[in-house]
């Protein structure tokens, strides 16, 4: 009985394997991109596309990356970066940077290097943010299109560096921003793993690869050195999901691990104002001013919380590139068109700028009415008016009279200018 178990149990699966069908072998597939065939002239500014990845396993992304080949062009070095600005505004600075560098690139340092001098091209380049943050949390705002994964897929709010691989990412951070140059991957300002495939990487020049990473720059003048040509704004965003790794980033973060993130933009925008945002029924958005669908003159609640001003705005503002918010607490001082009189300015609570165009985000509050977490956030106030100054009357040549002292009276003039008579000292002088 023993013997037929074992016979059994060998012939089956030899059976099960030899009647299996056969299996199609599948060639790779070629990604459903297409190559660069248009070059962007220098009067055209280069889109800034969202990342979109192409429907390929790892494998046959590994082989279409592998078979873009290397630009042969020069890969001359960045120029070093010199931060400036407040000391809080630096601080800001190099923790977003740091960020960047170590949910992109894990605690790699060679990886950190490159990312950090990505973060530092882009800001140089006149398609993207004029601040380290606003470059790193670009489009983080929305679920999809932000340009570095982790500020949007909510990697900040799944894990944290430990402390030695924070402080080291802040190092870097550092480093870089004080004139540290990562001469291998250029003035390259995209990258990606070699398993993935994004759309825009077929119009791009591939320059380096550092481990998994692929490095590479617009193709044509916009690589150039000369392209990157933009100053750096040294006015850094609060970015309040980064205040569980950063104490210069306190004061707008929620009390639980769902709080807020900023928006890229400098805006100092909070996560969840987004849903807050949502929340907000149609009926309570306010009309545009007439004439001017673009512009908003805004009373506020008055049981709104200051913080939530932001939503309001983003719920009015809708889709539109272009948006000026303003609002008043006291409805007294709210204009009925612009420009706003210097009290009604003065007055003014809340105001919210978007200008896509030149990617631009602001909000800002009234820090005479609010008490806000760091004076960015705060609008700046008008300079009083300079004391008039009192005129002095002009130096007399004559010497101040003493009290006391008797001087001789001049002369009088008649109309002829010939010198009166003199009278009597005293009406009381006695005659002989």
């Amino acid at each position: 009985m023993t013997g037929i178990v074992a016979l059994v149990a060998l012939v089956v699966p030899a059976l099960l394997v030899r009647n299996a069908p056969r299996m199609p072998h599948r060639a790779h597939r070629v990604p459903p991109v297409a190559l660069a065939a248009r070059v962007v002239p220098k009067e055209e500014l280069p889109p800034v596309e969202p990342v979109a990845i192409a429907d390929l396993s790892p494998e046959d992304a590994r082989a279409f990356n592998a078979s873009i080949p290397f630009s042969t062009d020069p890969n001359p070095a960045a120029r070093p970066f010199h931060l400036v600005g407040s000391a809080d505004s630096q601080e800001r600075a190099v923790d977003c940077l740091a960020a960047a560098e170590v949910y992109e690139a894990g605690d790699d340092a060679l990886g950190e290097r490159a990312v950090a001098q990505v973060v530092l091209n882009r800001i140089r380049h006149p398609a993207f943010p004029k601040t380290v943050c606003g470059v790193v949390f670009q489009g983080s705002e929305r679920s999809t299109g932000c340009q570095f994964t982790f500020s949007c897929d909510g990697a900040l709010l799944r894990w944290s560096p430990t402390p030695a691989a924070w402080t080291r990412a802040r190092d870097i951070a550092r480093m870089a921003l004080h004139g540290t140059v990562f001469r291998p991957v250029g003035h390259a300002t995209h990258y990606h793993t070699d398993w993935v495939v994004p759309y825009w990487s077929a119009s791009l020049d591939k320059i380096v690869e550092l481990h998994t990473h692929l490095f590479f720059r617009w193709a044509g003048w916009w690589g150039t050195p000369p392209a990157f040509n933009r100053g750096y704004v040294a006015d850094e965003p609060n970015i309040a999901l980064l205040a569980k790794l950063s104490p210069a980033h306190l004061g707008t973060a929620a009390a639980d691990d769902t709080g807020p993130v900023g928006d890229p933009g400098a805006s100092g925008l909070l996560f969840d104002v987004r849903k807050a945002a949502n929340a907000i029924p149609a009926s309570a958005i306010p009309a545009a001013v007439a004439g001017d669908q673009n512009v908003f003159l805004v009373t506020l609640p008055d049981d709104m919380l200051p913080d939530l001003y932001p939503a309001l705005a983003l719920r009015t503002c809708g889709d539109r590139p272009y948006c000026k918010f303003m609002a008043w607490l006291d409805t007294s001082k709210k204009p009925a068109r612009l420009p706003p009189t210097g009290d009604q300015a003065a007055a003014m609570s809340f105001s919210y700028l978007r200008d896509e165009k030149v990617q631009y985000v602001k909000a800002l509050w009234n820090c005479e009415q609010f008490r806000r977490p760091t004076p960015a956030q705060c609008m700046r106030r008008a300079l009083p008016p300079a004391p008039v100054a009192t005129p002095t009357p002009a130096a007399s040549s004559e010497p101040t009279p003493l009290d006391g002292v008797r001087r001789k009276t001049p002369p009088a003039q008649n109309k002829a200018g010939a010198a009166a008579p003199a009278t009597p000292a005293s009406s009381t002088a006695s005659s002989d």
